[in-house]
């Protein structure tokens, strides 16, 4: 089956320093038939004004994946971690049995990103923190994995789910596939650039449900920009 969650239809929160878009439950935003999509709980699509951000808040067990769009966003933490991740790049935070974490964006222009919350195989561990450098064009016309707990992944910033998530890049009028396993759910979002999914056309930021499709192929009706989550 394959949804498309047109941006629009999203859960929208002005806070004036912080745009957000949900698409799935979160905070005061609620829809029933919005609550995850297989183990992925949160895909915030948010836009941080220039020097504001989250203060110091908590978190426990969720493993939290930052893509960062366009500007930067700096990490600080309460096990002494911290870190600028600019746009192409990834963060990943394991939150374990707890932490205390703030994200700011310190640039003079706005940020933009994605925020990614896949909920842990297990319960507890100590939280973790780690961020890398993804050059776009090393997944120009392939998917990318960014970050996975999934075994044979060794080149991805690890997560202590069974899950994976992947980016790539699509010049106009060219494809790429991702073959999907019985069983799996993946959430397909564009970044940037019109796309066609199996025959359905999706705009820029829409979310792509998608489950029980075998392979997942990706056609770019403009340059296009995709990360994807596979999970359970």
């Amino acid at each position: 089956m394959i949804d498309i969650r047109k941006f629009d239809t999203l859960g929208h929160a002005d806070h004036g320093w912080l745009d957000a878009r949900h698409h799935f439950s979160f905070a005061n935003y609620y829809e029933p038939d919005r609550m995850g999509w297989g183990a992925l709980r949160v895909w915030n699509d948010d836009a941080i004004a220039a020097q504001s951000g989250f203060p110091p808040h908590p978190h426990r067990d969720m493993e939290i994946i930052t893509y960062v769009r366009t500007g930067a966003i700096t990490h600080r933490d309460s096990m002494g971690n911290s870190g600028r991740t600019a746009a192409g790049d990834v963060q990943v935070m394991s939150a374990g049995t707890g932490v205390t974490h703030s994200e700011f964006n310190l640039e003079d222009e706005e940020t933009t990103l994605f925020q990614i919350w896949i909920m842990p195989d297990r319960d507890g561990g100590n939280p973790g923190w780690g961020a890398r450098q993804f050059p776009k064009n090393d997944r120009s016309g392939q998917f990318v994995t960014l970050a996975s707990g999934i075994e044979g992944d060794d080149d991805a910033l690890p997560i202590r789910a069974n899950a994976r998530v992947a980016a790539a890049t699509v010049n106009a009028g060219e494809s790429v596939s991702y073959d999907l396993e019985g069983g799996r759910h993946a959430y397909l979002v564009a970044a940037k650039g019109r796309i066609r999914v199996n025959g359905a056309d999706a705009d820029p930021r829409d979310g792509i449900a998608l489950r029980d499709v075998g392979t997942i192929k990706v056609e770019a009706i403009d340059d296009a920009e995709l990360v994807l989550v596979d999970s359970l």
